[in-house]
C-alpha cells in the first residue's frame, strides 16, 4: 500500500529525475554521467571525472548548481594551491582575542555542492583536510570540527594518480567515469545543444531544493539489501579475485550507491540490476571492462528487468565486432571515387574517434585485430593527401 509519505519521496524523485533529463538535453552523449550525478546526489557519495580538458566536465557541474538552491564551490587546485584557499582564512578579528577560527564565508565548508579541478594536483598541505572531508564530510582545523552540508563531491583530473599519497584522495571517490569528446556522429546534435546552452538564460528550469536531496539520502538508508545481499557478497569476491582492491571499507559505502538506483527507481527493495554502479569502482583504464563483465554476468541472473534502472541495461564499452564492422565500412566508403571531399573529411573524423574507442577494448588480441584494419586505413589516407 503506497502512504501519503511514499507519494511525497516519489514526488521528490521525480523532481531529481526531471534535472537529470534536463542536463541530458544540454550535454550531448554525456547521459552516463549525468544518471551517475544523480545516483551520487542520492547515495551522497563522491564522484571523479577523468577526462582532457575542452569535455564539458566542468560545465555540466556548473548547470547541476544552477539547479540546486544550496551554495557551490568550485576551485581549480595547482601543486601551490594552500588551504586557506579552499577553507578560508583564520578569522583575523578572534584572532587577535586568541582564537584560532577560520572565516569560511563563501568557501568549502559552506558549500552544497563542491568541485575540485585537477583534483590530482592537490599538495600534502591540504591532503589531509580533503580526506576528513571526503570520507566524513567533517571540517577539522585546529580545534574547530563542523559538519559539512555537502551534498556530494565531485574531483576531475585529465590522469590518474601515480603518488601513493594521492592513491589514497582518489580512494575516497567511489564512482569514476571517463569524460570524452562525443562521436563525431553526434557533433551536429552537440552544436545545437550547446547554443540553445548559450539562448537558455531566462527559460524556467526544473529544481529540486538541498533539503529534498537530504530528504532522498536519509530514505537510501531505508531500501532493503537483504534480497541482493549474497549476489553481492560474491560480486565483491570476484572482483577482489580478478585483482581490484575493494576494501571492507568501500564495499559498505557501496551499498548506499546500490540503494540509491533502487530509489530513483522508486523502489524500496534493491533488485540484482541495481548493481550496476559497480560498473565505476576501477583503479584502472585497463580494469574497466574486466569490471564490467563480471558485473554484467551478475546482473544476468535479474528476473525483472523492467524494474530495472535504465542505466543497468546499457554498457558503453566498446565492441570489437561492431568497431570491426564500421571500420570496415569506412574503408569501403574511403575506396569509392565518388566520395567527396566534405566525406572524407568526415571518415577521417570518425576514424580518429574510433581509434580512441580501440584503445579500450580490454581483450589484446581483439585489439589488435580491430588496431589492424584502423592502421590500414589511416595508411591509405596518408597515401592519398
Amino acid at each position: 500500500m503506497t502512504t501519503t509519505n511514499d507519494l511525497n519521496h516519489f514526488i521528490t524523485v521525480d523532481k531529481l529525475q526531471a534535472v537529470l533529463r534536463h542536463l541530458k538535453e544540454l550535454f550531448v552523449g554525456k547521459d552516463e554521467i549525468i544518471d551517475l550525478m544523480g545516483i551520487c546526489l542520492a547515495g551522497r557519495e563522491n564522484m571523479f571525472l577523468l577526462g582532457p580538458p575542452g569535455t564539458a566536465k566542468s560545465a555540466t557541474v556548473r548547470e547541476l548548481s544552477k539547479l540546486l538552491d544550496g551554495k557551490t564551490f568550485e576551485y581549480l587546485l595547482t601543486r601551490f594551491t594552500e588551504p586557506n584557499e579552499l577553507f578560508g582564512p583564520f578569522d583575523i578579528r578572534k584572532l587577535r582575542d586568541g582564537e584560532l577560527v577560520t572565516n569560511t564565508e563563501g568557501m568549502l565548508p559552506e558549500a552544497s555542492l563542491i568541485f575540485l579541478d585537477e583534483l590530482l594536483n592537490a599538495n600534502s598541505a591540504i591532503l589531509n583536510s580533503l580526506l576528513m572531508v571526503l570520507n566524513e564530510k567533517i571540517f577539522r582545523r585546529g580545534r574547530e570540527t563542523r559538519a559539512l552540508p555537502a551534498l556530494m563531491v565531485i574531483g576531475a583530473s585529465n590522469h590518474l594518480p601515480e603518488d601513493e599519497a594521492l592513491q589514497a584522495l582518489f580512494d575516497r571517490f567511489l564512482i569514476r567515469v571517463r569524460c570524452d569528446n562525443v562521436d563525431p556522429g553526434q557533433l551536429n546534435e552537440l552544436l545545437n545543444a550547446g547554443w540553445s546552452l548559450e539562448q537558455r538564460i531566462n527559460d524556467e528550469k526544473p529544481t529540486v531544493t538541498t533539503e529534498e536531496i537530504r530528504s532522498l539520502q536519509q530514505l537510501a538508508s531505508m531500501i532493503d539489501l537483504t534480497g541482493i545481499r549474497q549476489i553481492y557478497i560474491e560480486l565483491i569476491q570476484k572482483l577482489r579475485n580478478a585483482g581490484l582492491q575493494v576494501s571492507d571499507r568501500r564495499a559498505v559505502k557501496l551499498q548506499r550507491l546500490i540503494a540509491a538506483s533502487a530509489l530513483i527507481c522508486k523502489r524500496q527493495q534493491a533488485i540484482a540490476s541495481d548493481l550496476w554502479v559497480l560498473r565505476h569502482i576501477w583503479d584502472t583504464e585497463e580494469q574497466r571492462e574486466v569490471i564490467s563483465q563480471i558485473v554484467n554476468a551478475v546482473m544476468g541472473t535479474e528476473h525483472e528487468p523492467l524494474a530495472a534502472h535504465p542505466r543497468a541495461l546499457v554498457n558503453s564499452l566498446p565492441d570489437a565486432d561492431e568497431l570491426f564492422t564500421e571500420i570496415q565500412r569506412l574503408t569501403q566508403q574511403w575506396q569509392e571515387p565518388e566520395t567527396s571531399m566534405a566525406e572524407r573529411s568526415l571518415i577521417k573524423d570518425k576514424l580518429n574517434h574510433l581509434s580512441g574507442r580501440c584503445e579500450w577494448i580490454g581483450n589484446a588480441e581483439q585489439r589488435a585485430y580491430v588496431q589492424k584494419p584502423i592502421d590500414e586505413l589511416w595508411k591509405q589516407i596518408l597515401h592519398s593527401a
